[in-house]
């Protein structure tokens, strides 16, 4: 029988720097807490604040809301294990949320132990880093049924700034390695930026001060993300608006040009610029992506669209 308790117990399994925000998030906001990990000085601190489990074993028994924030798959599958985790103990109708960051085969995996267990999961890739974590002040993407995210947003809500609702079970997660590639990549181009800057003698930490004071001008890497497709503009499109994109494609390929000959006179290779350069139309949608497969806007959606935020 799933659970009435009006206030729900969660545990949390792991206490690194993600985990650990997540339980101070969910004492403070005086939630039943059970904490888990294999490192006693990790457990210490909620010593005097929450219930601290021998194992996930015990954990899963104890608690409605089950909190996995180990960092690998194999420690997540390890942590839920059904003959030795947090499932072996799990009453039906108790829900589990992922918030390690894993490939979404473990996540099909952890849905498949659950609905033999009547028991509910859905999936959270938060992004903010250690220190949102501590304020808990996450940026949470969740994936899963309407009625299972909506159950546990007290729980949300305790460690997150902001909570947008991606889909599906299995979105949350991917929706996280999205967003990371987006961080990656643009650390890839702040590299190449630098090896440039280097070669011509520019003082880097001047270079990064201008970056930072003008980003936050003109906005980071999420400006252009605006639309509800990444294929081209269509003949439906607002004019005004595509002709804008033409005219910062044109200039993007004018400046991207400067930088490549700047870095043959140095004797340099840039080749995320040389990449940026070949797909610049299909980043502002006024053209083909003619590096990768074929983009076709979805059925039915405008250009435009809103998230799902709450």
């Amino acid at each position: 029988m799933e659970s009435e308790r009006s206030s729900p117990t969660v545990g949390v399994i792991g206490l690194g720097d993600i985990g650990s925000g997540v339980a101070k998030g969910l004492r403070r906001a005086g939630i039943d807490l059970v904490v888990c990990d294999l490192r006693p000085q990790s457990t210490a601190p909620f010593a005097d604040s929450a219930r601290v489990a021998v194992d996930s074993a015990e954990l899963g028994a104890l608690v409605d809301v089950v909190v996995v924030a180990v960092v690998t798959d194999e420690q997540v599958l390890s942590v839920l294990d059904v003959d030795n985790g947090a499932l072996s103990g799990a009453r039906p109708g108790t829900t589990v949320l992922i918030v390690s960051t894993v490939a979404p085969s473990t996540v099909a995996q952890v849905a498949q132990w659950c609905a033999a267990r009547g028991v509910h999961v859905a999936d959270c890739g938060v992004s903010g880093g250690p220190s949102s974590a501590a304020e808990g002040a996450l940026v949470s993407m969740v994936g899963g049924d309407d009625e299972v995210v909506e159950r546990i947003r007290p729980v949300l809500d305790a460690f997150s700034s902001l909570v947008v609702r991606m889909g599906p079970l299995g979105s949350g997660l991917q929706a996280k390695l999205a967003r990371n590639l987006v961080q990656y990549a643009s650390w890839l181009a702040a590299y190449e930026a630098q090896v440039l800057a280097e070669a011509a003698g520019i003082e880097l930490a001047k270079l990064a001060q201008v970056i930072k004071a003008s980003d936050a001008r003109i906005g980071g890497a999420s400006t252009l993300m605006f639309r509800r497709t990444v294929a081209p503009f269509t003949a439906a499109d607002d004019t005004g608006l595509v002709n804008a994109m033409r005219t910062a494609a044109s200039l993007a390929h004018k400046d991207l040009r400067g930088a490549l000959e700047l870095a043959g006179s140095l004797g340099i290779e840039l080749p995320l610029a040389a990449m940026t350069d070949a797909r610049a139309d299909a980043l502002f949608g006024i053209g083909p992506d003619t590096t990768g497969p074929p983009v076709s806007a979805p059925s039915g959606t405008g250009p435009m669209g809103g998230g799902d935020g709450r």
